[in-house]
């Protein structure tokens, strides 16, 4: 039940990362990010491992955009 939890946040953070791809809307990451950071908790939780990678990737692609960015956009 908690990896479906954990799939079902990551796919509301995907998206949204998704857009904090495009320039300007990096600042989107700063509320992308902990979201992703929870569906990894609730993903670790789990005994399945799906939950979890999505929501590592969405985190890990947001840390970058934001480093590439200098952390400002």
């Amino acid at each position: 039940m908690l990896n479906l939890i954990s799939i079902l946040v990551g796919i509301i953070a995907l998206p949204l990362m998704l857009i904090a791809l495009i320039p300007f809307l990096g600042w989107l990451n700063y509320m992308v990010i902990p979201v992703a950071v929870i569906g990894l908790a609730l993903g670790a939780l789990s005994d399945s491992n799906t939950g979890r990678n999505l929501n590592i990737v969405v985190a890990l692609v947001g840390l970058v955009r934001l480093w590439l960015g200098g952390f400002i956009f």
